[in-house]
C-alpha cells in the first residue's frame, strides 16, 4: 500500500496557475501508474490527468493544452500543473496510485487538497 499526500492547493484567480504536489511513500514508486481527480461540490469524482510508470500521460479533454502531469521517480513524487485556470476546475484534486491505470480507482488515495478559482 502506498501513502499519498497533496499539497499545493488554494485560491487562484480566473487565469491564474497552481502547482499540485502529491508525495508518496514506499520504495516501489516508480512502478506505480499516478493520477490526479477532482471532486466538485455535487458531482462525481472524475479523472483529470494520468501518467503511467514508463512516463506516458493521458488527460481529460478539459484540461488538455492547460494542465500538465509529471514525475520525479527520485523524490516519489508527482505534480500537476495547471494554467491557465478557470472558475469550472473549483473542486477538491485527490491523487491517486495503482500498479496500472486501469485499477487507479481501486488503488491507494491521499486526502485531497482545496482548489478555488474565482472569476
Amino acid at each position: 500500500q502506498v501513502q499519498l499526500v497533496e499539497t499545493g492547493g488554494g485560491l487562484v484567480q480566473a487565469g491564474g496557475s497552481l502547482r499540485l504536489s502529491c508525495a508518496a511513500s514506499g520504495r516501489t514508486f516508480s512502478n506505480y501508474a499516478m493520477g490526479w481527480y477532482r471532486q466538485a461540490p455535487g458531482k462525481e469524482r472524475e479523472l483529470v490527468a494520468t501518467i503511467r510508470s514508463g512516463g506516458s500521460t493521458y488527460y481529460a479533454d478539459s484540461v488538455k493544452g492547460r494542465f500538465t502531469i509529471s514525475r520525479d521517480n527520485a523524490k516519489n513524487t508527482v505534480n500537476l500543473q495547471m494554467n491557465s485556470l478557470k472558475p469550472e476546475d473549483t473542486a477538491v484534486y485527490y491523487c491517486a496510485a495503482a500498479r496500472a491505470v486501469a485499477t487507479l480507482r481501486q488503488g491507494s488515495w491521499g486526502q485531497g487538497t482545496q482548489v478555488t478559482v474565482s472569476s
